[in-house]
């Protein structure tokens, strides 16, 4: 069965999952790079972003490294937020911005990107994306199609990994709590009381100062 899996969702002690402020410069707002650092120099990272170089290694391996690599394992299609995708809001103003990723997106399969204004579908070397405008259940069921028979991602932002939690539709979530307070940006958890009775969730705590916490919905 093609399960719905959240990875690598770096949240604050606050509960902040991005900052305010948010721009083609500064993807987390005012976040910065804060809450992904302990995610930059993990194997996994340095790999996937071809930062790999003989002075600099492969980066490091661990539990950051062990929980990270599992992001694309058994993935035939991602989900996420036009936040996600850019900084941009409203109708767009033309088709030239093309993601934060350049020609060779690092997602390699089908992505469907949730949006009020759709756009002609974008393909990027191994990467295609979709853009729809649909509500949870329906992207899911478009994205299954699109996966082949393999698991989906749902990548974020924030606000569409709630609107997946309200609906029900999340098998597996790997949070990782930050210790950083931001003290604004876009909340993860509102609106979400009890959400956790859904799943078991296993926590390990890592050198690097995070905690991660593996969500798995009960049956």
């Amino acid at each position: 069965m093609t399960r719905l899996r959240v990875h690598n969702l770096a949240v604050s002690l606050d509960g902040f999952a991005t900052g305010e402020r948010r721009t083609v410069e500064a993807p987390f707002g005012h976040a910065g790079g804060r809450l992904m650092q302990w995610f930059f120099p993990t194997r996994t990272f340095v790999t996937a972003s071809g930062h790999e170089s003989e002075a600099e290694g492969s980066g490091t391996v661990g539990v950051d490294d062990a929980l990270a690599a599992t992001t694309n394992l058994d993935i035939g299609a991602e989900i996420m937020g036009r936040g996600k995708f850019g900084p941009h809001v409203g109708p767009w103003p033309d088709e030239e911005w093309r993601g934060w990723w350049g020609d060779e997106p690092p997602f390699r399969t089908p992505v469907v990107v949730l949006t009020h204004h759709e756009r002609p579908d974008l393909v990027l070397g191994e990467t295609t994306f979709h853009f729809r405008d649909l509500a949870p259940a329906d992207a899911l069921d478009l994205a299954r199609e699109l996966a082949g028979g393999l698991d989906v991602r749902l990548g974020g932002g924030p606000t569409t990994v709630r609107s997946f939690l309200e609906a029900g539709l999340v098998d597996e979530m790997h949070l990782v709590l930050v210790p950083i307070v931001l003290g604004r940006g876009v909340r993860l958890w509102e609106g979400l009381e009890g959400v956790e009775e859904q799943f078991a969730i296993e926590s390990v705590a890592s050198p690097t100062g995070v905690v991660h916490q593996r969500f798995t919905r009960r049956r």
